[in-house]
């Protein structure tokens, strides 16, 4: 752990959290080691726990990234934390959930004076075309009984030796704001607040209310990408999403075919 980074602190996260996202909070735990926040949470969705359950951890062992890959989390150099949350909406009412939980994790870095956060379709968070975190979306249950359980993980200030295990350009908090002594528990709560405000809203809205919200971080539109799907690839340019967070891909013959995230990788071809 960085000798300039604190550990998180969960009396100091109550107490950086609003009224209306202390209310919504069923519980809070803070765990110095875990395998995984998400495992937790989805474990305890399965024993009944109810929605707004959230664990942030100093360290993962076992940490999950999209697809299966690893997310490296060193102990208390990241920010790592899950949300637990039941939906009122039918699983196929949820459809862009994804997205939106990055839109929440962008927003609250913005709230922290970060500019140039973007999001990368369907869930990376980059800085200057560099990956600064990244979300996992979890769902369980049946009936009253479903769950979905968003994992966000996000670079605070990595060791150089970490780091050189990451196969992409990466950033942390650290670098993005030139301070070496950041408050892990206070950027811990406006993300957890962001997130259980913008959960409520996409109960009401579905994704269609946050077209717009995507769009003003979108940095593949107008790009030529290159998807790789689970039996091909797909060329072309990012024409932003629709309704239900779908990329929209312009093949060269101008046709627009929609994509919908599962497992997709999206890669930049320029």
């Amino acid at each position: 752990m960085s000798e300039t980074l604190s550990r998180l602190d969960r009396a100091r996260i109550l107490a950086g959290l609003s009224d209306a996202g202390r209310a919504a909070l069923s519980r809070l735990e803070v765990i110095p080691v875990l395998d995984s926040t998400n495992s937790y949470l989805s474990a305890g969705a399965n024993a009944g726990w109810p929605g707004g359950a959230v664990c942030l951890t100093e360290q993962q062992t076992a940490g999950r990234g999209r697809q299966g890959r690893q997310w490296l989390t060193p102990f208390g150099a990241s920010l790592a934390f899950s949300l637990l949350w039941r939906f009122n909406r039918p699983p196929e009412a949820l459809s862009g959930l994804s997205l939106v939980t990055g839109i929440a994790v962008a927003r609250a870095l913005q709230n922290q004076q970060v500019q140039g956060i973007g999001l990368k379709w369907p869930n990376d968070l980059r800085w200057r075309g560099r990956k600064l975190g990244g979300i996992l979306l979890e769902s369980g249950g049946v009936g009253e009984r479903f769950h979905v359980v968003a994992g966000v993980g996000l670079n605070v200030a990595l060791p150089p030796k970490a780091g050189e295990q990451i196969d992409q350009p990466w950033v942390d908090l650290r670098e993005i704001t030139g301070n070496s002594e950041l408050d892990r528990s206070q950027w811990a709560a406006g993300m957890i607040d962001e997130l259980i405000r913008t959960f409520i809203r996409f109960e009401a809205e579905g994704f269609g209310g946050f077209v717009e919200d995507w769009n003003g971080f979108d940095q593949v539109r107008d790009r030529r990408v290159r998807l790789l799907l689970p039996n091909g690839a797909a060329s072309g340019l990012a024409r932003g999403v629709d309704e239900t967070g779908a990329l929209l891909l312009e093949a060269a013959d101008g046709r627009i075919t929609p994509y919908l995230g599962g497992e997709i990788s999206l890669r930049l071809e320029s």
